[in-house]
């Protein structure tokens, strides 16, 4: 009763009965922005003026000044004024095909203003482009001086001779055949509508293109115009729309599985998964967010809260060492999944990746996927994420080559030896000389440096003793391995390392047969490898020796978690290993590779409270106050979580990926430089005496 009386009081009337505060509150406005409305004034939202008596308000009551602008900024004001439409109604960027059953009647068009070909004073030819660039139009432009009948089209045609390429433009008028039709139907890299022309009457400029901007077809721009090379770059923008696609599909791919997609928060905290986080400050004194890393303890929070099937296309950020390929912010699929195991996640990784190969490249993918462990994938190929379609398998010959071989390749006491074999020509001379200036290459100085020692190098040639191999030995030469007996001119690499577990990404081996291929296919002596290759890593160490570059979780055991410090041991018997032998132990951690590309990993998580706080305090040894960030997600997981599983997807990688692309770069809208910089906008910039005050922050002069 009271609650209703205040409102009529307040003069809203017919509201209802209003079940919280919260929903009065909406009637009021609560920032009154330095002006007090009396009681009287207090209006319903249903009496808010009409747009006719807004527009009734007399402009002349302001109390600031008046604008004076200089003369620059009368004519952008005019120019503007000109270009100010409510919408484009009528106007059509109808496709060829369309155009062509309008023969005779008057279209507008709205596009960029292509090449321009001023034939005479009186005529002018131009290309139109389209909005979205999908085909062109040429237009034709006929005026003389002398005919006054028609002053809208002379002026059309004095502005047209003076326009720069790429102004945005709509051209008005009358759809003809061409006396002539073209003999191409492309131009400017698009469709051109070459049975066709527009006979213009009228232009309206939308806008106008700086006279210091270059607009030649073949213009490269710098990172500082992107915005141009992506206009201008049709694979560039293709790019962008084929990735467009791509997420669509995958989203119906989910659907269909019965995911359901959660968006997550940006905002975070700072908490040791691993990688180097962005922080976040607050106006509140000494109080930061920190951006995601990944989704990783939201999602599992989410499986405790009853969402069965999770996933999302989520921005992550790291501030990671600059590397080649790397962002400092780049989106990745992510997933989860409850009452699950590995061969769940992977399955449905399988059913996403073929469909969206079948679906936007019209490829078929066989499942499934080939899997090796990362032991045989580290023994094997010398990397963790290897390319299957190489070959150049390395072979363990520890034992089996002469012992004055091996003090020739290293000086460390009983090494592992490995050995490749590399196709390279079959003339030895072509090999020869190959491998002589790749050696002498930059790309080849890290090798040199290893301190297992320098890589043994043979070419195998039938002309010499043993072909070519005798310092290898008799025995050996004699009983090579099978898969490891060069043929006439291929090469031999061999190389030695400490007698130790594996660890990390890459073996110098591996990385040197890499490095091989990717030469040899430069200088056109090995095909580049095509196709798709996918297949899933599996049985990683848990744990990984630490070290300065990775801080990964700042515990105190010299170890860091290979994965992050949510993977669950693999076996029951691994599960006895965290206690006598963490180091031994391996992880439901699988990887999903193609063609030498790490698309994406997973694992099953630990889903007891109890382990893993044992994981953290007693086998990483983290201080507590690191624990203490966890802290809640020990409780989510003491709520009774079920068993989970789940991965996240590279999606720039992906998308690079299935467009043959080098770099994430070219498939991202505005990426960062190798500096991590956005040209473009100028970013990141130094923050000022202002806002360092804000947010209570000083720079360390130190």
């Amino acid at each position: 009763m009271i609650r209703g009386l205040a409102l009529r009081r307040a003069g809203c009337y017919n509201v209802g009965v209003r079940t919280s505060y919260a929903e009065i509150s909406r009637f009021f406005r609560t920032r009154h922005h330095g002006i007090t409305p009396s009681r009287a004034g207090v209006r319903c939202l249903t009496s808010e003026p009409s747009v006719d008596q807004q527009r009734a308000i007399p402009t002349e009551t302001s109390s600031y000044p008046r604008v004076i602008p200089q003369e620059a900024s009368k004519s952008a004001l005019a120019d503007f004024k000109a270009s100010v439409r409510s919408g484009f109604g009528p106007i059509t960027s109808a496709l060829n095909k369309d155009l062509e059953n309008k023969i005779g009647s008057t279209v507008s068009i709205a596009g960029y203003l292509g090449s321009r070909r001023n034939q005479s004073k009186t005529l002018t030819f131009a290309l139109l482009r389209n909005p979205d660039q999908t085909y062109c139009i040429q237009v034709v432009s006929f005026s003389h001086k002398s005919d006054t009948s028609n002053p809208e089209k002379t002026e059309a045609h004095r502005k047209i001779r003076n326009l720069k390429e790429w102004t945005p433009v709509v051209i008005t008028g009358t759809v003809k055949s061409r006396s002539q039709p073209s003999k191409d139907d492309t131009a400017m890299g698009m469709p051109l509508a070459n049975t066709i022309e527009l006979d213009m009457q009228s232009i309206e400029v939308l806008n106008g293109v700086s006279n210091d901007l270059l607009s030649a077809e073949d213009t490269v721009y710098p990172p500082q115009r992107r915005h141009l090379q992506l206009r201008t770059d049709a694979e560039s923008r293709g790019n962008l729309l084929f990735r467009a696609k791509v997420t669509k599909q995958a989203r119906r791919i989910m659907e269909d599985m019965e995911f359901t997609e959660v968006e997550t928060p940006i905002l975070f905290k700072s908490t040791p998964e691993g990688a180097r986080e962005f922080l976040v400050p607050t106006r509140r004194k000494g109080l930061a967010y920190a951006l995601p890393q990944s989704p990783q303890q939201y999602k599992q929070i989410l499986m405790a809260s009853g969402i069965t099937k999770y996933f999302q296309f989520a921005r992550c950020f790291r501030d990671e060492d600059m590397r080649a390929d790397r962002q400092p912010e780049f989106t990745q699929l992510d997933m989860e999944m409850s009452f699950v195991g590995e061969e769940d996640v992977m399955l449905r990784i399988e059913t996403l990746l073929t469909e969206l190969w079948d679906r936007c490249l019209n490829l078929k993918i066989d499942a499934p996927f080939q899997r090796i462990t990362y032991h045989e994938a580290m023994a094997s190929y010398g990397s963790d994420k290897p390319d299957l379609r190489l070959g150049m398998q390395i072979h363990d010959i520890t034992g089996k080559v002469s012992e004055d071989f091996v003090k020739m390749i290293s000086d460390i006491d009983s090494p592992v030896v490995e050995a490749f074999t590399f196709p390279v020509s079959d003339e030895p001379k072509e090999t020869a000389k190959f491998i002589e200036e790749f050696m002498a290459s930059r790309e080849a100085k890290p090798f040199f440096r290893n301190p297992a020692g320098q890589p043994g190098v043979l070419v195998q040639d039938g002309r010499l003793p043993m072909g070519g191999l005798s310092a290898l030995g008799y025995d050996f030469v004699m009983n090579m391995p099978e898969g490891l007996a060069p043929e006439q001119g291929d090469l031999m690499i061999l190389q030695a390392r400490k007698n130790e577990p594996f660890s990390g990404g890459s073996t110098p081996i591996g990385d040197l047969r890499l490095a091989l291929h990717k030469a040899a296919v430069a200088k056109g002596l090995v095909p580049k490898p095509e196709g798709f290759r996918f297949l899933w890593i599996t049985d990683f160490p848990l744990f990984t020796p630490s070290n300065d570059t990775d801080p990964g979780q700042g515990g105190q055991a010299g170890l860091s978690s290979t994965h992050h410090p949510f993977t669950a041991p693999k076996t029951p018997e691994d599960v006895d290993l965290l206690v006598t032998a963490p180091e031994k132990v391996i992880a439901a951690h699988y990887d999903i590779v193609v063609n030498g590309v790490e698309l994406g990993g997973g694992s099953r998580r630990i889903h007891n409270a109890g382990v893993q706080e044992f994981i953290f305090r007693d086998v990483l040894k983290m201080p507590e106050e690191r624990i203490e960030d966890f802290a809640h997600l020990l409780r989510v997981l003491d709520s009774g979580c079920p068993p989970h599983a789940g991965i996240a997807l590279g999606w720039d990688r992906l998308i690079a990926m299935m467009l043959g692309k080098d770099s994430v770069r070219d498939v991202i809208a505005f990426p960062k430089t190798g500096n991590f910089e956005d040209l473009l906008v100028k970013s990141p910039r130094e923050m000022t005496n202002s806002q360092l005050q804000t947010y209570h922050l000083r720079i360390d002069k130190n």
